[in-house]
């Protein structure tokens, strides 16, 4: 977990109030976070990684002056519109998404640039997980000439001085120069280009993922107003890390003001502070926790961990990253009413635990594929329907949800390629070849179900390289069957997703358990792969209910 170091008199002053010593370490740790040590004028915690909003005196501040009642309910930010535009390049393939936003009227001290240095290593080594996902800079906004560009060039073409530096070098140097260029060196392995922000008088802001422009990025005392951007794979990690940045500094006497994001087919307003809703159920909350409690009391207790209220929903913050379901809320109640409340109980049933058949059987078909030399992933269940169908150039009947989020999740993973595509998509910029499975939960309609919703074990396994093809992901199929010892025959199948020709359906007893192939050129052209690709899913479910006791004993 990452350890902040917060500045004792900031964070009271934010807080609004002094407590006692020991009240303070007390609250501290009943937070949710591990008090290290309060030493002098330094409070040293451990942050947990899913918390990355308080890794700054001002988000620490924020969430710990609700938990003690000095300032409760959901905290709401003002945007106002700065008319300046950032235009996003079809070239940055690397790290394709961007979210900025202008902040201004902020004093800056010596303290206050440490905190902001903090934040962005910090937030980048948790969430941006250690730049490989996203990472985040800071610049004086008064030195920017608008609109800016992000577009990937190539290094040995683009000359600036990094941050620093006394003169400008070319920017392929920066890797064997800069003492971030070598920390953050494998990040960009087999990067061809890299990206760059360029402002419209062709000014270098920075070089990414490595390092700021001595001229346009340096925050001193003097900068008054901050352009802020973060960049990486993953649009929703790019906008959290955006709200955490920007809220923090508004706490700290800044205000926001938006910037347009001009992607080649769409343009998206930049941060979107608006809280996110969810429904609010008393007795889901009361069944977790095992209380009693009304709905007054709910609301009380998350207006104490920062959220708000309005007609049955809960208002959860835009900077909280953590909050994906229902049972997060439930936690945050379970801090806000305190764990040392909670009465003891011992349980009235004495049982022997052992492990779950099942459980025991997916162990040992995920051992048997990393011992083949596969990378295990874990992704959500939750996904766009356009990646389950029309990216994989095939039809399913998805479940959708109908409360979403957003596009990207708004149903349920019907089946595990897609996923496995998505992974795909994001490590393009990793070696080959790439061999990766998963085992993971999909979800069907049966209306023979109590739920109208059966759900399934898969495993799906896919092999991406050159030299990829049907014959590898039969192979791959052959390995796994008969290090389980299960007897299998393979049909002919077709699948809009496959070659024609190239995909087969597993049957097992009669019974088809899974398919397997070789990708189509256009599926491959849709998610932005540009190897061949071969795969086999199945359905572990279905093997463990067919295993041959007397073959394989588990």
């Amino acid at each position: 977990m990452p350890t902040v170091t917060l500045n004792k008199e900031v964070f009271e002053k934010m807080v609004g109030k002094k407590l006692p010593l020991e009240e303070l370490k007390d609250r501290i740790s009943m937070l949710g976070t591990d008090l290290e040590k309060i030493e002098g004028n330094d409070i040293v915690v451990e942050v947990f990684p899913n918390r990355p909003d308080m890794l700054s005196e001002a988000g620490f501040a924020r969430a710990f002056s609700s938990f003690i009642k000095q300032k409760t309910g959901l905290r709401t930010y003002k945007t106002k519109k700065s008319g300046f535009k950032v235009l996003v390049d079809k070239s940055v393939t690397m790290r394709p998404y961007t979210a900025c936003a202008i902040i201004k009227n902020l004093k800056f001290d010596d303290e206050r640039i440490r905190q902001v240095m903090q934040i962005q290593e910090k937030l980048a080594k948790t969430h941006g997980r250690n730049r490989k996902k996203s990472a985040y800079g800071l610049y004086p906004s008064k030195a920017i000439s608008f609109p800016l560009s992000y577009v990937a060039k190539d290094s040995q073409k683009v000359m600036f001085q990094p941050l620093g530096f006394d003169k400008k070098i070319v920017a392929s140097q920066v890797e064997e120069l800069h003492p971030k260029g070598k920390e953050y060196k494998s990040v960009a392995k087999g990067w061809k280009k890299y990206p760059f922000f360029i402002d419209a008088k062709e000014n270098v802001l920075c070089m990414l993922p490595y390092t700021n422009s001595h001229d346009t990025g340096k925050i001193d005392e003097r900068t008054t107003d901050v352009f802020v951007e973060c960049t990486g794979n993953d649009f929703e990690n790019v906008s959290f890390a955006l709200n955490i940045l920007a809220t923090m500094l508004a706490d700290m006497g800044g205000e926001i003001y938006t910037i347009d994001i001009v992607y080649p087919d769409k343009t998206v307003t930049m941060p979107n502070l608006e809280p996110k809703k969810m429904m609010f159920d008393v007795s889901y909350i009361n069944k977790y926790l095992g209380l009693q409690l009304s709905d007054k009391e709910c609301v009380a207790y998350l207006e104490r961990m920062g959220y708000g209220y309005e007609k049955g929903h809960v208002l959860v913050p835009a900077y909280r990253v953590d909050i994906l379901h229902p049972i997060d809320l439930v936690e945050d109640i379970a801090i806000a009413y305190g764990y040392e409340n909670f009465a003891e109980e011992i349980p009235n049933v004495m049982t022997i635990a052992r492990q779950n058949p099942f459980e025991v059987y997916k162990k040992k078909v995920a051992e048997m594929m990393v011992g083949l030399g596969f990378l295990e992933t874990k992704s959500y269940h939750i996904m766009s329907k356009e990646n389950q169908t029309a990216r994989m150039n095939i039809q399913v009947d998805v479940i959708e949800l109908a409360n979403s989020v957003s596009v990207e999740h708004h149903s349920m993973r019907a089946w595990m390629l897609p996923s496995m595509m998505q992974i795909l998509t994001i490590n393009t910029h990793h070696e080959y070849p790439q061999r990766i499975f998963e085992m993971g939960t999909t979800f069907r309609k049966n209306a023979k179900m109590e739920t109208n919703v059966e759900e399934g074990d898969i495993l799906c396994t896919v092999s991406c390289h050159a030299g990829a093809n049907v014959t590898e992901a039969k192979q791959m199929l052959d390995y796994l069957m008969r290090m389980l010892g299960m007897q299998y025959e393979v049909h002919a199948a077709d699948n809009g997703c496959c070659i024609p020709g190239r995909c087969g359906k597993v049957m097992v007893g009669g019974k088809e358990v899974g398919f397997f192939g070789e990708l189509h050129p256009q599926v491959l052209a849709n998610w932005n792969l540009e190897m061949p690709a071969c795969f086999f899913e199945v359905d572990v479910s279905a093997l463990f209910g067919l295993r041959k006791i007397s073959v394989v004993s588990y």
